[in-house]
């Protein structure tokens, strides 16, 4: 099957084994460096640089011609995107994929907008990876991950929304609760794509167990979890642990962010992608 699975970098993944997949970066800016989101970027540099950096700070999406490029003349595409609400990702991927068929007669392309980022994101890919080596047809394969991104869910726990007021994706006042006094606020990312503030909580522990008690909320009950971590590996691993204790079938995995998401979760920040 002449097939490619293609994300951006914020899905936190640079390789998806047993098919054949593209990452396309997208950047961070600010007046004095830019950032690109590949393999190449060192993320805790990166991290250290902009904790120092006083100066105003961005991200960019991909263009049209770097979907194209990833693209890469197969017949197939599934493209998945961080959310449309948080970014132009989505639509410069459109974009691309009606410019793909038109100078490739008979190829087909599906870009799905996520509503999300991260670890659910990572999920998404993994399903289509799964259709894949199945040998799932086109239409097949784009039905199912839609049905799939229905039973998907994000969570967040950050120390810091610094970065996120700063460029308009929460409030001032909601990312001053943040870091002050211990304070972790934990969220979701709402069904329209938005970032949803749901509990603040002083402390890790207290955090972690509002994320245990949100997946719950949200119909959790065993299958996978895929865990993101900007700088905090102990956070991680103390969070995969309790899910393990509650359920004993979940299928846990651990990553570090990439850069988009190092730069929006700051240090500290854990994203939580699982299934219902």
């Amino acid at each position: 099957m002449d097939r490619v699975i293609v994300t951006d970098s914020s899905a936190n993944l640079l390789s998806l084994p047993g098919v054949r997949f593209a990452c396309v970066p997208l950047k961070i800016v600010t007046a004095e460096a830019e950032y690109t989101d590949d393999g190449a970027l060192d993320v805790d540099a990166m991290v250290a640089e902009l904790a120092a950096y006083k100066g105003r700070s961005g991200s960019s999406c991909p263009n049209i011609q770097d979907w194209l490029d990833a693209f890469g003349g197969s017949e197939e595409v599934f493209a998945v995107t961080i959310t449309s609400a948080l970014s132009g990702a989505w639509a410069s991927a459109a974009q691309a994929g009606e410019e793909y068929v038109r100078l490739h007669p008979g190829a087909r392309v599906h870009v799905l907008d996520s509503l999300s980022t991260g670890p659910e994101m990572q999920l998404l890919a993994e399903k289509l990876r799964e259709l894949t080596i199945r040998g799932a047809g086109f239409d097949e394969t784009a039905a199912a991950i839609g049905e799939y991104r229905r039973r998907t869910h994000l969570l967040f726990c950050l120390e810091s929304m610094k970065n996120l007021a700063r460029n308009g994706r929460v409030s001032h006042p909601a990312a001053a609760l943040a870091g002050v006094l211990g304070i972790r606020v934990v969220g979701a990312a709402s069904r329209e794509g938005t970032l949803e503030l749901l509990r603040k909580c002083r402390g890790q522990r207290s955090a972690l167990d509002a994320i245990l008690r949100s997946m719950t909320e949200r119909g959790y009950a065993g299958g996978r979890v895929r865990i993101a971590h900007c700088q905090d590996r102990e956070g991680a691993d103390m969070l995969r642990f309790m899910v393990l204790d509650a359920w004993r079938s979940a299928d846990v995995q651990i990553v570090p962010t990439r850069g988009l998401c190092s730069f929006y979760a700051e240090a500290g920040g854990l994203l939580v992608g699982f299934e219902s």
